[in-house]
């Protein structure tokens, strides 16, 4: 009987809960191990040698227990550590193993929905610094510009449920505001945050009614899909028994009260120590 391979899904908190979220949806089958780095978050103020050194630390974990495919189900940890992990660390240590993330995705299409050529790109601090997505929608879309804002309130607004509030309101609009006066034709945003598509509705009140949104959850969940039907060499290692186990690096209690406000459904997790 082959040996139970899960999918891993990583991300430094509770944000990659939106992409499994539609990871599963679209790929019900499989069997997944989700793994948030709570006791460390956030990441999108942390220097670029330490998400790394995070990031790593985490996927060897999830490789660990069997994953042999990871998606870093993160913006900042995909713009910070993504590339030297699979240009570095995997060809060396890790052959056999895959590790996938969720800026590619978004950048491959984005150019698709945008009729003006101005793109919005709405992220962390570290995701924005990174400059991960003017760089990669460069390489699809080299004729579209990329307009970037960094928002950093927004997750804590999210992870401390005060989306529906006056200060949320005050924030989004401000950072919104800011966007726009880079660039009055954007007609396209990407919300390069997990935690920002908690904040859609808010979003839209702000920006015009034509105006796309991007989130990544459905983007990187059919993305995925499309992967492994590419590759039926690491499709056919991943075990299909729909089981979803959760473990978090912090206090497990903790994160099931929060984390069903980001996955829809009640989660139960186990804590992991590094």
């Amino acid at each position: 009987m082959q040996q139970k391979q899960s999918i891993g899904v990583f991300d430094s908190g509770y944000g990659g809960l939106t992409i499994l979220k539609e990871i599963v949806k679209e790929l019900p089958q499989y069997d997944y191990v989700y793994l948030g780095d709570n006791a460390r978050t956030p990441y999108g103020n942390r220097s670029f040698e330490t998400v790394y050194q995070y990031t790593l630390q985490c996927v060897e974990r999830l490789f660990a227990m069997n994953c042999n495919l990871v998606i870093i189900a993160c913006n900042t940890a995909s713009a910070k550590a993504l590339r030297n992990i699979q240009q570095v660390d995997l060809p060396k240590k890790y052959p056999d193993k895959r590790v996938l993330g969720v800026i590619r995705p978004t950048t491959e299409i984005v150019g698709k929905y945008t009729k003006t050529g101005h793109v919005g790109v709405l992220g962390t601090k570290g995701t924005v610094a990174s400059n991960s997505y003017p760089i990669e929608i460069e390489k699809f879309f080299p004729e579209v510009n990329v307009f970037q804002e960094a928002c950093p309130m927004w997750v804590p607004l999210v992870e401390n449920n005060e989306v529906n509030t006056i200060a949320a309101d005050y924030f989004v609009k401000k950072n919104l505001d800011n966007l726009f006066a880079k660039s009055s034709k954007i007609d396209t945003i990407i919300l390069g945050c997990t935690h920002y598509p908690l904040l859609a509705e808010k979003i839209k009140k702000y920006i015009p009614e034509n105006l796309t949104l991007l989130s990544q959850g459905e983007i990187v969940a059919k993305s995925l899909a499309d992967y492994l039907k590419r590759h039926s060499e690491i499709e056919y290692r991943c075990s299909k028994g729909g089981i979803i186990d959760f473990y978090t690096s912090d206090s497990a209690e903790n994160f099931n009260n929060a984390a069903s406000l980001f996955f829809g459904q009640e989660v139960k997790a186990r804590h992991l120590d590094f």
